[in-house]
């Protein structure tokens, strides 16, 4: 048997390259993250300390100063890693299946997703279902404004804003506002 055909399907997902999404494993990891956020989403608000310690559970790192207002939705949970003093309003979606890295003191508006999940363009090879993932980082002082789209792959630098309702699909430089859909630059904060 090679080495490639024993590797787990989350250690293909994990690399980046096509696996398959109805690995039991994955299935099994994305009931867990659901009863999770299932859980932190039913909380009061006022359980602080009960949000604080599920976000621990949940993410890969950062729980600790992270404040997230529910509902919050994920794949995994395992792959999202936040910064100091990150801050996600009401409805976000963080689709992780590679890894979204976010900067100290990064602000989310309400209903902001953030997807790494990729599917193949032809339609045939789409229905057989393989997927692959591409990773996302978001430097610090970043403000995504509320439903902005960040797609696979995209890296936001340190103190960008990100219109509301943008669709970001680039890289974005540091000290920019972009806007729109595509999200282009629309101000350097430099000048």
């Amino acid at each position: 048997m090679s080495e490639d055909a024993e590797r787990s399907e989350r250690e293909r997902m994990v690399a980046g390259e096509h696996y398959d999404p109805t690995a039991p494993e994955l299935v099994a990891a994305r009931d867990a993250a659901r009863q999770l956020t299932g859980l932190y989403n039913d909380t009061g608000p006022h359980e602080d300390e009960r949000r604080r310690l599920l976000l621990e559970e949940l993410l890969g790192s950062g729980g600790g100063t992270a404040w997230i207002e529910p509902p919050l939705h994920c794949d995994y949970g395992w792959n999202i890693h936040v910064g100091e003093h990150f801050y996600a309003n009401f409805g976000c979606v963080l689709l992780d299946v590679s890894e979204i890295r976010f900067g100290d003191q990064c602000l989310l508006g309400p209903g902001v997703h953030v997807y790494t999940a990729a599917h193949p363009l032809d339609a045939e090879t789409r229905a057989g279902g393989p997927e692959w993932g591409e990773p996302v980082e978001v430097g610090d002082r970043a403000w995504i404004g509320g439903r902005a789209v960040i797609n696979p792959g995209v890296t936001i630098g340190d103190d960008v804003v990100v219109a509301a309702g943008s669709v970001v699909v680039d890289d974005v430089p540091d000290n920019v506002v972009v806007g729109g859909n595509p999200a282009e630059i629309i101000r350097d904060l430099d000048e």
